[in-house]
């Protein structure tokens, strides 16, 4: 179903009629991260309310190819410099992600909570995961693609602007992973 979407979009995004409009050309990102900026596609970010300095980095990234990944690649690879600060712009103004309907596992929680003070995750995301300029919020964000993402550090498969999140994740044990995605993507 995701590579279904993500053809779908491809198509949309790479029309020419789609680049004279923004709303059409922001429609294939819409059609993954979400209409609101809260996905509901398997390990697909929400976007909503990121911040507009990360998402500008990200896009650069995935437009450069310094970032990996198929779609998104080729979903950037026609972006200006402008394009790139507008589609930020528009991102960050998107309503943040809404909680999951429920609190969540108390044990779960309390689990991920005490790994995320361990070390010291609202540090540079702030106390309310909602991020800063080139950190990205992470409150409410998918827990499967938190999880993946995290794994993904630790292993340093997935690699940023700079290594401090790998460095983060290094000494984080690989079993606390799951309970502190969840506890992030759960945040009240």
């Amino acid at each position: 179903m995701r590579k279904i979407l993500a053809a779908v979009a491809l198509a949309l995004f790479a029309s020419p009629a789609a680049a004279q409009k923004f709303e059409e050309r922001v429609a294939p990102c819409l059609a993954c991260h979400g209409e609101q900026g809260q996905s509901k596609t398997d390990n697909t970010p929400s976007l909503g309310a990121q911040q507009a300095p990360y998402v500008l980095i990200q896009l650069f990234m995935f437009r450069d190819k310094l970032r990996t990944n198929e779609t998104m690649n080729e979903m950037a690879k026609r972006l200006s410099d402008d394009d790139l600060r507008t589609f930020s712009d528009f991102i960050a103004r998107l309503p943040k992600p809404a909680p999951p309907p429920d609190a969540g596992d108390p044990v779960r929680m309390r689990l991920g909570e005490a790994t995320a003070q361990r070390y010291r995750c609202n540090t540079c995301h702030n106390p309310d995961y909602s991020g800063k300029e080139n950190v990205p919020r992470i409150a409410n964000q998918r827990e499967d693609y938190l999880a993946r993402t995290l794994a993904e550090y630790k292993s340093n498969t997935r690699h940023g602007y700079d290594a401090s999140m790998a460095d983060v994740m290094a000494p984080v044990p690989a079993e606390q992973i799951g309970d502190l995605a969840y506890y992030i993507a759960h945040l009240r």
